[in-house]
């Protein structure tokens, strides 16, 4: 094989897509998902690729030591795009230290284990990881979207967790001199992804005419990128991107929660053959959430300008591929809601 790439939490929304396109993209590499199947982790989300030649999952805990170390022996791993990470920010209130653990323990786990693996012979490896807008802290509503010199003002535990990792990333470089690169993006949306999030729940309540919950007044404004077009930037910046840099990924899409809501329930309810306006209804305002950010917006002009990166889907493209999406895959959808999927993993490992 060219590359040995490991790629962790790639049975998550993002990480799916990510797997699925550097499996199709590169046959010549070998790609190694690592996943511990969390609740968020769902083995159906790859069921197109998984019998690929080029393409393996493992099954593990990133801050099991001795898991990861044998990874990185077992596989020769020469790259690695980290994912894997807590991301729910109410779950992060209400469980902090799982969010250490797995965000700042994990991260720095797979660290170590890159750095005795490589062993100081960095030609041709790399360690790149995946962030978030969130550790930038929050935007008044007329601030400028984050950049790359943005100082870090984390607000809740899950963007404290995701700051601390990437100061580790960070560290190990300067430290040690390991290869790597870091990347902060901004809301995603898409198919696969979790129904705890905002879309997919709203999509799924639709579907049932449950309450569409919304946190205060729905004033919270957030920027959305189109999944595939992250896994896209994903796959530019791990080719072509600067050791020891970060980028910004931000689809340029700045919506307030309610406004978002009511064009999820506009192209929902015209695929469902539903009046103009029928689940508007459905919208409740609950309290809000604590330490809950006005505004994320992100610039990714650095990208944009040195590596070529350009959003290529546009809103209404891609919110009306993605409820289309969710409302012709009511199976994946239930069985995630219902917790079915989990049965999955298990036959999958019946057949092993």
């Amino acid at each position: 094989m060219k590359r040995n790439i490991l790629i962790t939490g790639g049975a998550g929304f993002i990480g799916s897509h990510v797997v699925r396109l550097f499996v199709r993209k590169y046959p010549e590499y070998r790609i190694v998902n690592l996943d511990a199947l969390t609740y968020a982790g769902n083995l159906a989300n790859l069921r197109d690729i998984e019998s690929e030649p080029n393409y393996i999952f493992e099954r593990g805990d990133i801050c099991d030591t001795d898991a990861v170390r044998e990874i990185f022996r077992k596989y020769d791993i020469d790259g690695v795009i980290h994912l894997a990470a807590e991301s729910h920010v109410d779950r992060s209130i209400k469980e902090p230290f799982a969010f250490a653990r797995t965000n700042i323990m994990g991260t720095l786990t797979l660290l170590q284990a890159a750095r005795e693996a490589w062993n100081g012979a960095w030609e041709g490896k790399l360690f790149y990881h995946i962030s978030t807008d969130e550790v930038y802290g929050a935007l008044g509503s007329e601030d400028t979207p984050f950049t790359e010199a943005t100082g870090y003002d984390p607000h809740s535990p899950y963007s404290a967790s995701k700051a601390s990792s990437d100061h580790f990333v960070r560290a190990f470089h300067d430290t040690y001199g390991l290869p790597t690169i870091i990347t902060n993006c901004s809301n995603n949306y898409g198919p696969y992804q979790f129904p705890e999030k905002l879309i997919p729940l709203v999509i799924n309540n639709i579907r049932h005419r449950k309450p569409l919950p919304i946190y205060g007044k729905g004033e919270n404004v957030r920027d959305w990128l189109y999944v595939e077009e992250h896994a896209r930037a994903i796959d530019l910046i791990f080719h072509k991107g600067k050791v020891a840099d970060t980028y910004n990924i931000g689809g340029g899409n700045e919506w307030r929660n309610i406004d978002l809501v009511r064009v999820i329930i506009g192209v929902a309810d015209r695929l469902l053959g539903n009046p103009d306006g029928y689940s508007e209804e459905l919208i409740t305002f609950v309290t809000d959430r604590a330490g809950h950010d006005l505004r994320y917006a992100i610039d990714s002009s650095k990208l944009e300008q040195e590596l070529g990166w350009k959003t290529e889907v546009q809103f209404e493209e891609g919110i009306e591929k993605t409820v289309r999406w969710y409302l012709d895959n009511e199976e994946w959808l239930d069985g995630v809601t219902s917790g079915d999927y989990m049965k999955y993993y298990d036959e999958m490992y019946d057949k092993r």
